[in-house]
């Protein structure tokens, strides 16, 4: 946490139950941290067993349930989230989070890696999303945040893929909080810009690359995990109670 700086604490969370897809590592496992501060009892999946299981080792077993799960298996990524209900009680937050920014060539994309791309980007999404409806309509209500990308809107050379998933999650968003809104169940997408994580250090985020991007960022500060963590939040939180369908981005201001 920045020197000086004091940041929303949000009382209707406590004792909600948070479902989080890819809490593992980078900016999942930061959502996790974050929730649980705030009370909650958070429920995640992720492939990588060991960082998951150090996770939930760390936050401890009092209201932290892990799995591991492959997200684009949509029978066990629903299964996971019927068995965390009942382990945590129903779900009225769900964090659709998981997502895999590899680069690809935009003219090498064959239609198995296309297919592959959408199967983690942005199938999860959907599948997810059909699971918590009922136990949140049942709740009286709830919130689901979807992270999409400002990829989704500006558009990358290396990542068509990846950013006609996130565009269609802006699109998913839209409809489902149509859908669901009179059962008070709020949809929203949340759009960071570039994130420093350790797989964007170790990957593309260079010094030169970095410098680049801040010459089209209004503020010249790194945007981290928690910056992302705490925009989830306050969309989760009753603080937005008449939000929905929106598109929340977080990118410091990039032209």
């Amino acid at each position: 946490m920045a020197e000086g700086r004091h940041f929303a604490t949000y009382p209707s969370l406590n004792d909600r139950t948070v479902f989080i897809t890819g809490g593992a590592t980078g900016i999942g496992a930061t959502l996790v941290v974050h929730f649980y501060s705030q009370g909650c009892k958070v429920a995640f999946v992720d492939l990588d067993e060991t960082k998951g299981q150090a996770m939930a080792a760390q936050l401890g077993a009092d209201g932290c349930w892990f799995r591991r799960c492959d997200v684009t298996d949509a029978a066990a990524l629903q299964a996971a989230i019927r068995d965390a209900a009942t382990a945590l009680g129903p779900i009225t937050v769900l964090i659709n989070n998981v997502a895999n920014d590899g680069r690809q060539v935009a003219a090498e994309v064959t239609p198995e890696a296309w297919r592959e791309t959408l199967a983690v980007n942005l199938d999860p999404t959907f599948n997810a999303a059909t699971a918590v409806y009922p136990m949140m309509r049942d709740a009286g209500g709830g919130s689901i945040v979807n992270l999409s990308s400002i990829n989704a809107l500006i558009g990358h050379a290396d990542l068509a893929a990846y950013s006609a998933a996130k565009g269609a999650i802006n699109s998913l968003t839209k409809s489902l909080a149509h859908a669901w809104g009179a059962d008070r169940v709020r949809v929203n997408a949340l759009s960071p810009g570039w994130v420093v994580t350790e797989r964007q250090l170790e990957l593309w985020l260079t010094p030169e690359a970095e410098a680049e991007w801040q010459k089209l960022t209004a503020l010249k500060d790194r945007l981290d995990p928690d910056d992302i963590a705490r925009a989830a939040l306050f969309l989760a939180a009753d603080d937005s109670r008449m939000m929905t369908g929106q598109n929340l981005v977080v990118d410091a201001g990039r032209t």
